[in-house]
Order: structure tokens, then sequence, then C-alpha cells
């Protein structure tokens, strides 16, 4: 449970990074890719948090676990895409929200996948052998 905890926390840093970053690189691109980028960059946050607090014992090559956590993370950006799509274009403004409906969106997307991607990091990711 404690490592669990551990794991929501640094994702819950990564996810900051990653909805503050989507906020600015939508000023500067489409809702869709500034979404990827800043998965992107909360994904670098979380791989380096987890690696360092959640999972130390992990006793891969860190190659290794870099290529399974992002594995992991492609399959919770499409994810994190798709509920952030569905919600900002079509079931919020169905349901008469417009402020922060791309916020709103983005923020359910983010979460959507943590527990998925807490069981593979904990299995493929940062496994001890």
């Amino acid at each position: 449970m404690k490592q669990f905890v551990h794991f929501v926390a640094a994702g819950g840093i990564a996810a900051l990074v990653n909805f503050l970053s989507r906020i600015a690189l939508s000023l500067v691109m489409p809702y869709p890719s500034a979404i990827a980028l800043a998965y992107a960059l909360g994904m670098v946050t979380a791989f380096t948090l987890n690696r360092r607090f959640v999972f130390p014992a992990g006793n891969e090559h860190p190659g290794k676990q870099a290529l399974w956590f992002s594995a992991i993370n492609l399959i919770a950006l499409v994810q994190t895409l798709a509920v952030s799509l569905v919600l900002a274009r079509s079931l919020l403004p169905a349901l008469g929200i417009e402020i922060w409906r791309e916020e709103i969106a983005h923020a359910i997307g983010i979460v959507v996948p943590m527990f998925s991607s807490y069981v593979g990091h904990r299995r493929l990711s940062f496994r001890v052998r």
C-alpha cells in the first residue's frame, strides 16, 4: 500500500507537469498535439520519480526499464487522449459545460490510466528479478 501511495504522489507531480504544460502548449499548438507533448513531459517526470522513489529495488537495466515504461505509457496515452477528446468534444458540451471544458476533460483523462499503469510498472517496468 505504501508503494501505491508513493506511486500516486509521483504520478500527481507528473500529472501536474502534464496538465500545466498542456495549458501552455495549447497557446502555440492544437489541443491534441498539446496533449501528446505534455504527456511526454509528464512521462519523463514520472519515470525519473518512479525509478528513484517508488520502485528503487527494480534491478533491470535502466534502458529496459525505460522501454517498458514507454510501452505502458503509450497505452496510457491512448487512454488519456481518447477520454480527453470524447469529454471535451462530445460529452461535456452535451451536458452544457463550456467553461474549463478542455481542462476538465484533460484532468479526467490523466486520471483514467492510473491503476493499470501502476500494475504494469510494478510487474514489468521496475520488476525485481
